[in-house]
């Protein structure tokens, strides 16, 4: 097994917690965050001052930057630290670019794209007044790989010539030989295989940093060195509350991403979801002047909101590359026949299905496995063309002919967490769906741990349930690979290759499509390979999930990239 199964054993797991680092499920009216411009009643241009609050469900418990899992290196985090690459700090579309952040460029490729080389930016400095050099972007990404400091992105280990081995500057103090730096502003990688998308991986918090005289292992994310526009100067209770004050050695000259508005941001965590709805919907006191950075409104909420055009002003609307689909493993019979997965795909009620997650408010109908978005790569296809209600008498022709005039019945495996994604109620509308087509679904309801370990082992995976898969960057790579490049079927641990797919020939696109470095062109591909795997009916994509937040009554500046799907706090202010 190549090592790229390394990847396939954490991203998925992560996707979920990549929504949340990054603050939301990953993009007021309807639309006034995703412009860019101001929400509810303050009006005006932003101006810099005052305390921005954040009420938030999870703590920040991991506040070390070679532990943080993150996309386009966060949200809270990014305050902090900056890295060679970030996203694009606008909103909509625009905001799924790569852009330089401490970097000149985003990456210079060599012509195979398995070497990159960055030039730091003039003028760098930590908290300190002390200057960033590569130095201490090669430590910060060497000791990501230490043990005790475990829960990063893993494409480095993977991607970096030796990575795979490499055991962090604690046991290795002579560093990881494939990231070299000839200068204090140059840095260079040397990949094992060409790697288009490595501006992307290089938004990862891992790329920040860190000064190894300041490196306190374990305990660093209890005061890591700054390198953005705000420091950490609290972190109580394993980042339940964390306050950030200005760094007053960050240079916007040197950030065009950041604008910093807020002279102060307390985070406060550990909250009840539904106080922190209540709260950012009275907006009294410093509630004015909130925001949530991991908390959704719900289908109750929303209709609260409706009746209310004030508070609807102050509601933010996201989209993050996220699909929840039905999975099949051909592997178990009778899901082995490609017309009874067909069956299934034409049976499946999408009106149904959205209502069960929350309503067209809060999720829309797939019929893609990729996310539509035009950097993902989206192409519109519909290869079992069922209406949104489904079209159960096609679906009773093809279990004819697959053998089975009467029908038949399965078992559908979901989470009995009310997540609306793979819970209850997205498989007892499935169940009532197949039921018309003659279809008897007996549901298979387990606790989240074991739904997980269920579904994602090659051994014991059943041949049907409920599962969502999220992106760790805007391209289609993080989303197919992982899911059926067949290379990354894991057999000993988390397989997220559901079909357990090994296809010669998209194993070849997708090292092929890995080469390009003209991200457009990327694109182009993965939207075709997307369309070329759903011919084989190896799952039933449902609907991609929509974001909703509220905002305080004097928050300015609401931008919701299509990157992370919620506000930016780098654009938001207070005055």
């Amino acid at each position: 097994m190549r090592h790229s199964s390394v990847i396939s054993r954490r991203v998925a797991a992560a996707a979920v917690s990549v929504v949340l680092a990054s603050g939301a499920a990953a993009c007021g009216p309807e639309d006034a965050g995703a412009k860019g411009g101001t929400s509810g009643k303050a009006a005006g241009a932003p101006q810099k001052g005052g305390t921005l609050t954040v009420l938030n469900n999870e703590a920040q418990s991991d506040f070390d930057p070679a532990r943080l899992y993150t996309s386009g290196g966060g949200n809270v985090p990014s305050l902090v630290f900056r890295t060679l690459t970030t996203r694009n700090r606008e909103a909509g579309a625009a905001g799924t670019q790569v852009v330089p952040d401490l970097a000149t460029d985003t990456g210079r490729p060599n012509k195979d794209a398995t070497e990159w080389t960055y030039t730091l930016k003039e003028g760098l400095k930590f908290e300190d007044g002390t200057a960033i050099t590569s130095a201490d972007i090669k430590y910060g990404i060497e000791r990501s790989f230490a043990a005790e400091l475990s829960g990063g992105a893993p494409y480095l280990r993977d991607w970096l010539v030796g990575g795979d081995t490499y055991q962090g500057p604690y046991k290795d103090k002579k560093g990881l030989a494939s990231i070299v730096t000839p200068d204090a502003r140059t840095i260079v990688f040397k990949l094992r295989k060409p790697e288009g998308e490595f501006p992307f991986v290089a938004t990862q918090t891992q790329f920040a940093p860190v000064p190894k005289a300041e490196d306190t292992g374990a305990r660093y994310e209890e005061h890591p060195v700054s390198s953005g526009p705000y420091k950490v100067v609290k972190n109580e209770n394993d980042g339940e509350r964390l306050v950030l004050e200005r760094n007053e050695h960050w240079d916007p000259k040197t950030d065009e991403e950041r604008k910093a508005y807020p002279d102060r941001i307390d985070v406060r965590s550990g909250l009840d979801e539904a106080v922190i709805n209540q709260r950012l919907a009275t907006s009294s006191g410093a509630d004015s002047a909130a925001v949530t950075t991991d908390t959704n409104l719900g289908p109750a909420e929303l209709a609260q909101v409706g009746s209310d055009k004030a508070l609807a002003a102050r509601v933010g609307t996201g989209r993050f590359g996220f699909t929840n689909y039905i999975a099949f493993n051909p592997k178990v019979k009778p899901f082995d026949n490609p017309k009874v997965r067909q069956a299934i795909a034409y049976a499946v009620n999408r009106t149904s299905v959205v209502n069960a997650a929350g309503g067209s408010a809060l999720a829309e109908p797939a019929t893609t496995f990729l996310p539509e978005q035009k950097a993902f790569g989206f192409t519109p296809y519909d290869h079992f063309p069922a209406g949104r209600t489904g079209d159960p008498e096609k679906a009773k022709e093809l279990l004819r002919q697959a053998g089975y005039p009467n029908g038949l019945t399965v078992t559908l495996l979901h989470s009995t967490a009310q997540n609306r994604t793979t819970s209850p109620e997205i498989a007892t509308a499935v169940q009532e769906a197949l039921g018309k087509a003659g279809i008897t679904v007996k549901l298979d309801g387990q606790e989240p741990n074991s739904f997980n370990e269920k579904r994602w082992s090659v051994k014991d995976a059943p041949g049907f349930f409920l599962s969502r898969w999220g992106a760790d960057w805007p391209a289609g790579g993080p989303f197919l690979a992982p899911i059926f490049d067949g290379r990354q079927i894991v057999t000993n641990g988390s397989n997220y290759n559901h079909a357990q797919l090994n296809d010669p020939t998209v194993n070849k696109e997708i090292d092929e499509i890995n080469k390009l470095t003209d991200l457009k062109a990327a694109a182009t591909r993965w939207g075709a390979l997307d369309k070329k795997i759903g011919e084989q009916s190896l799952d039933v994509p449902l609907f991609h999930p929509v974001y909703k937040r509220l905002v305080g009554k004097d928050i300015k500046n609401v931008v919701i990239s299509d990157w992370t799907g919620v506000l930016d706090i780098s654009q938001v202010a207070v005055k």
